[in-house]
């Protein structure tokens, strides 16, 4: 039996992906018409497991028109959502490709700013939508006026329902993560340039990778710590040891929503009590997927699935 997944995003948006003929500051820009899809973090990874075959329910704060606009976007591609007010109106971001040089120009908003009490509202949702031997994924930026400890509390409320939390973060918020024991922080994910910043030091082979993440299990930060290597792919360490993941070489088109579609994979593939190993394998293949698609389309089923026997996987 799969364990229900439910991911959660404090801070969504609305994604406007276009292009112009050339990219210059003066004159209008004459656009051509944009691809709209929903965004933020746990969205994304909760649109990964649905284009994967899976489900999960997507937890959104949302506020305005575009929060509502947001929900009808979530609608249309079939992922189940529960959403609680947030604080003003839901941000929107916008990605610009230059079709002369294919650069891609990625213009990211904010969101609202949280007050005191928004952050108790959504817990309190949080608690409702959790159940028993739930995979809760936290992705993606945290709002203004949300503290760096809200991963940790969230921590701490997954635990009193039996559930296990998966977290993917950065900056403040991560390196408070890593300061003590979390036992109901299940899965850490970071990329490598956060890890070398939590490290306080280069990472620059595998095995060095493997390392700094083996002492973040054996100091009870998380069983499972993942850090990616970006080409390079993913390394993985839990109790039971560390592995390497890498993909094949692929077409890059956009790295949007990459990690987002790893964190996806990974989680479906753990619902299914797929081994340790194999889920990163599955996550490896569905970046490799994503990056090979525009915009935020994420991952293809076909081509992730395609891929996956090309990911290889090593133990360290």
């Amino acid at each position: 039996m799969k364990s229900h997944i439910l991911t959660i995003t404090l801070n969504p948006t609305v994604d406007f992906c276009t292009t112009a003929p050339h990219i210059e500051p003066g004159p209008k820009l004459r656009c051509t018409d944009p691809q709209i899809d929903p965004g933020g973090g746990g969205i994304n990874v909760a649109r990964a497991v649905k284009l994967l075959g899976g489900q999960a329910t997507a937890l959104v704060a949302i506020g305005g028109a575009t929060g509502a606009h947001l929900l009808q976007l979530l609608a249309l591609e079939g992922v189940p959502t529960v959403a609680f007010q947030g604080p003003g109106e839901t941000r929107q971001s916008m990605s610009v490709i230059d079709q002369a040089t294919g650069e891609q120009y990625r213009f990211v908003m904010p969101g609202p700013v949280w007050r005191e009490d928004d952050v108790p509202r959504a817990l309190n949702s949080v608690d409702q939508a959790t159940g028993e031997d739930s995979l809760v994924v936290l992705s993606g930026s945290q709002p203004p006026g949300v503290a760096k400890d809200f991963p940790s509390i969230l921590a701490s409320h997954v635990k009193g329902r039996a559930a296990r939390l998966i977290v993917d973060t950065s900056g403040p918020a991560l390196f408070h993560l890593a300061e003590k024991p979390r036992e109901a922080l299940h899965v850490l994910r970071m990329d490598g340039p956060e890890g070398e910043e939590l490290a306080g030091r280069p990472l620059p082979t595998r095995e060095d990778t493997a390392d700094f993440a083996q002492s973040l299990v054996r100091a009870g930060v998380a069983r499972i710590i993942i850090v990616a290597r970006g080409a390079d792919g993913s390394v993985l360490a839990s109790e039971d040891g560390s592995w390497h993941s890498v993909g094949p070489t692929v077409p890059v088109i956009s790295k949007v929503g990459a990690g987002d579609s790893f964190v996806g994979a990974f989680t479906l593939a753990l619902a299914g009590n797929e081994p340790v190993e194999e889920c990163l394998r599955w996550g490896v293949a569905a970046a490799s997927a994503a990056v090979m698609t525009e915009a935020t389309r994420l991952c293809d089923r076909e081509i992730t699935t395609k891929l996956l026997k090309d990911c290889t996987v090593t133990k360290l």
